[in-house]
């Protein structure tokens, strides 16, 4: 009896602590609840954009202007005013450089004087030819006499038109002790400056400056064999877009993000070079403003393709598996997956898809670090996280 009585005194307290513990493991508020997944990764998606687009070719291209004119003097002597500032804008006609125009002047003036007594020399040989046939008739004179005075008018008259074009030419020296402008254009600077002798000897004449002009500008460009093949196959299917019966193409500079020069297909090269398997292309554009200087460099987009639809999609949702290109689409049970892509070149800032999408897909555009195949998500729409995104920029912008 002493022993069930002990027994039974050991039991009672360990039978209320075990249910103790369950109980407290089955409450609310009791020691560990338990633990779930962790949320689904939040991502951006975007649907696949549908458009009507032309495809391009990329080419590196330089810009020269359309006439080039290399100013120097028809006339010999010492510069005396120099009449520009290095780099304005200059019109036809306008005064650049003044050779000192005394000796000239001088030269004009005795030309001038020559022709004046040339002149007076012909009226009295013409007044005493036009007397010579009465005279002879009245045989006052003879024969001869006449004839020599019919001669004498002839030399007299001949001699008057040589000094008449000694004197223009004269004259002409003069007028270009002003070295004019023979261009409209932009202007270099100044090689010679005031009390510098210059030559004006043809072949031989002295470099003053150089003139260059703005509007419009040619842009090179060589294009490779194999973009030239498939611009010539759509040329002659007229399949190209035209403008005004010209084949219209874009440039870019250095500092824009896009291309926003529009020109016009001047010409191609009569032959591809063999050396480099290209062909010189040649464009226009208009440069009302000035912003494409000569001599830069340039990225230009000539046509590729007819107009047709396309699937564009963001540069963002593009990832890469070893070769092969893919993105990820959104399910209707809100999980990606993996859906491969051919790619085409970019256009409008996105970027062309050949084959893999059908055109009806949301994907993810941001987000794709995050995410693997099959894996749920928290789907945002692309509209609503780019308007908040300035916000956000302008908060941490504050801080």
């Amino acid at each position: 009896m002493i022993i069930r009585n002990s027994l039974r005194s050991f039991l009672l307290p360990s039978v209320s602590v075990i249910a103790s513990v369950l109980l407290s493991a089955c409450h609310p508020g009791g020691a560990e609840q338990k633990q779930t997944g962790p949320p689904p990764a939040s991502v951006t998606i975007a649907p696949v954009e549908h458009k009507e687009i032309v495809e391009w070719d990329e080419f590196t291209g330089r810009i020269e202007p359309v006439e080039t004119v290399e100013v120097r003097p028809r006339v010999s002597g010492y510069i005396q005013e120099v009449k520009f500032k290095s780099g304005e804008m200059v019109k036809k006609g306008d005064v650049l450089f003044l050779i000192d125009p005394r000796w000239h002047q001088a030269e004009f003036d005795r030309r001038h004087a020559e022709a004046e007594q040339s002149k007076v020399r012909l009226e009295h040989a013409n007044r005493e030819f036009d007397r010579a046939a009465q005279l002879l008739a009245n045989k006052a004179i003879s024969t001869e006499e006449s004839d020599a005075r019919q001669f004498r008018f002839q030399e007299a008259r001949a001699a008057l038109l040589a000094a008449e074009a000694a004197r223009d030419s004269a004259r002409l020296d003069l007028e270009y002790t002003q070295v004019r402008s023979p261009i409209d254009g932009r202007v270099s600077r100044a090689l010679l400056t005031e009390g510098n002798y210059v030559s004006g000897i043809a072949g031989a004449a002295t470099l003053l400056t150089t003139i260059v002009t703005i509007d419009p500008v040619y842009v090179y460009a060589d294009i490779d064999e194999n973009s030239l093949l498939k611009f010539n196959q759509l040329a002659r299917a007229k399949k190209l877009e035209m403008n005004d019966g010209r084949i219209p193409i874009q440039l870019q500079l250095a500092d824009e993000p896009d291309f926003p020069h529009n020109g016009f297909i001047e010409s191609f090269d009569n032959r591809l070079n063999s050396d480099t398997g290209s062909i010189l292309l040649r464009a226009i554009f208009p440069n009302a403003d000035g912003r494409i200087v000569p001599g830069l460099f340039a990225r230009i987009r000539v046509p590729s393709s007819e107009r047709h639809a396309a699937l564009l999609v963001d540069e963002r949702a593009i990832g890469t598996d070893q070769a092969q290109k893919f993105v990820l689409r959104l399910t209707e049970t809100n999980t990606v997956e993996y859906r491969p892509v051919q790619l085409g070149p970019m256009s409008g800032g996105k970027r062309i898809v050949r084959s893999g999408l059908q055109g009806d897909e949301k994907i993810v555009v941001n987000g794709l670090a995050r995410v693997r195949p099959g894996m749920p998500v928290a789907p945002q729409d692309n509209n609503v996280a780019d308007k908040s995104a300035p916000n956000s920029d302008t908060k941490l912008a504050r801080r």
